[in-house]
């Protein structure tokens, strides 16, 4: 079989760190885009239909239209070469290509024949993804199904307003975070005032008990003033409280929640190659809510490269917990696995944050710029990464990040 190396933008790191902008859910996110889908199959005329977006390791199709599929390692994929396009990448007949003719979904169903990918380009002009359209019959795209220039101009439209919904929700998730910490700060503020106000109370109880022991008129009026003061302060504080008035419509994230979203989304990579993939949480911490900000970019881009370099049959484990409490709490995940290992002088690499690509286990290209993503990603959040490793027998990715306020308002409530 002819060795074809898979193609990199030049400007592959920029993309991926634009990518990881959008803080995207890989799994929340079809219902959202399921019309645009349609859409593009009606305009196009094939029976297929797919939007994709193409982090470091994976092609992550976030929505479908005529065949069912979640994910492809990037190197798989026929669009890892839209993205190196600014207008679109056509095949018009998948075997007679020979970077595509072999792949099992032109040589085993669904038979895929024809391709034709739309960059999906942010407004910095990076590619993030690809909007394209496919066929099993080349013959079907005849001239009164030919995809015309106006039909790709289309098409392009699509590609942008995909790019405006992924902002749209990038800001609706931000605002429901920001809320979500604003009221966590009101309800944290009022629990620490209530034991003052209650002490006041007290305190102006005890006094107007002893009243006929004080002879000063004017004090004890003053001190009455304070305990109607105090209660009513009280009273404000426990409705505020018990208010119902601000709901939240995302669910908490705690580990629990991230856990289930790290097997929803890796356990089918895992599985394609025999790996036993397992993401376990400190006991006690499994309810603790925490930042989720960038966490999947950071977290998922370790065990995709983890379950890369490990060879079948081996393990990969994600092990969380939060350490520590209030201003001091952080966040540790350790990403673990029985892979090939790396020397020093790579280790040296990833630290510096110039780690390049190299080759999996069983003949994947490797997208080692999705380890220097984790290693900006992780500094811009204030975190620091630890890799300890020993070739040939395994390698230990550990992350801490800062959760400082953010995790003392969540867990106030």
């Amino acid at each position: 079989m002819l060795e074809i190396n898979p193609p990199v933008p030049l400007n592959e790191m920029e993309r991926t760190v634009n990518l990881s902008e959008f803080n995207l859910d890989y799994s929340e996110l079809e219902s959202h885009f399921k019309d645009l889908a349609r859409l593009t199959a009606k305009i196009a005329g094939t029976p297929v239909s797919l939007i994709n977006l193409i982090d470091s390791y994976t092609v992550w199709t976030i929505t479908n239209h005529g065949l069912e599929t979640g994910q492809m390692p990037r190197e798989d994929s026929i669009c890892q070469y839209t993205i190196l396009n600014d207008y679109v990448f056509e095949v018009k007949d998948l075997t007679e290509d020979e970077r595509f003719k072999d792949k099992l979904y032109v040589t085993d169903a669904p038979n895929l024949r024809y391709y034709l990918g739309v960059p999906i380009k942010t407004e910095s002009g990076h590619r993030i993804g690809s909007l394209c359209v496919l066929d099993m019959d080349a013959k079907s795209i005849s001239l009164e199904k030919e995809i015309t220039s106006e039909k790709i101009e289309m098409l392009t439209l699509i590609a942008a307003e995909i790019v405006q919904r992924l902002k749209a929700l990038s800001v609706i998730q931000s605002l429901q975070d920001q809320l979500h910490e604003a009221t966590s700060l009101r309800k944290k503020v009022l629990h620490d005032i209530r034991g003052p106000i209650g002490g006041i109370i007290g305190l102006a109880q005890i006094i107007n008990d002893q009243e006929k022991s004080n002879t000063i008129e004017q004090i004890l009026e003053m001190v009455g003033l304070i305990h109607q003061s105090g209660t009513a302060l009280l009273e404000l504080a426990d409705e505020i409280l018990n208010s119902e008035t601000i709901e939240f419509s995302h669910q908490p994230f705690n580990l629990l929640v991230f856990k289930e979203k790290l097997l929803k989304l890796y356990s089918p990579q895992a599985k394609n190659k025999d790996i036993h993939f397992a993401v376990n949480i400190a006991a006690g911490n499994e309810t603790k809510a925490f930042s989720k900000d960038k966490l999947l970019q950071i977290v998922g881009n370790l065990i995709s490269n983890a379950i890369k370099f490990t060879p079948r049959n081996g393990f990969v484990t994600v092990n969380m917990a939060i350490i520590g409490h209030s201003s001091e709490a952080m966040l540790n995940i350790i990403v673990k696995d029985s892979g090939v290992g790396l020397s020093p002088e790579a280790i040296a690499v990833i630290v510096n944050g110039t780690a390049t690509t190299t080759k999996g286990t069983v003949g994947e290209k490797g997208f080692g710029f999705g380890l220097a993503l984790v290693k900006h990603l992780v500094d811009k959040l204030n975190g620091t990464i630890n890799i300890t490793s020993v070739e040939g027998e395994g390698t230990s990715f550990e992350i801490n990040l800062p959760q400082g306020l953010k995790t003392a308002l969540i867990t106030a409530q």
